[in-house]
């Protein structure tokens, strides 16, 4: 199984947010999601000052397998794309929860309802139960 640490928040389409002291939430892409997308030789992260709206794409990862869209489970303005991806994308895939953030987001409204990590485990885990 997976790791997924208790102190995050998820969704269905496997983004994990972790709230941030400014206000702001870090957003990436789950352990379970990089392991079923494959070593990733590319990750496309949304710039600073750019509007998101939840629910529509705002990354792009590109593996040896195909690309794929990140979407954005929260609408507000991206703070910063993580730099380090650009030239280090395996960051992903080695430290999904730590480095391997996406974007810092500014959120324009209060959160949607997401998952818990029990939640979220349980649905990771009918998944890969096919």
């Amino acid at each position: 199984m997976s790791k997924v640490p208790s102190d995050l928040k998820y969704t269905r389409t496997h983004e994990w947010l972790r709230m941030r002291p400014d206000g702001a939430v870090e957003v990436g892409i789950t352990d379970h999601a990089q392991h079923a997308l494959g070593d990733l030789v590319f990750v496309e992260v949304p710039e600073a000052g750019r509007k998101v709206c939840a629910g529509e794409p705002f990354a792009v990862t590109e593996s040896v397998k195909a690309a794929s869209d990140v979407y954005s489970p929260i609408s507000g303005e991206v703070l910063e794309g993580n730099p380090e991806l650009a030239s280090a994308p395996e960051t992903v895939n080695s430290d999904p929860y730590g480095r391997g953030w996406l974007a810092r987001i500014m959120p324009a409204a209060a959160l949607p309802a997401l998952l818990s990590a029990a939640e979220y485990e349980k649905l990771a885990a009918q998944e890969e139960a096919g």
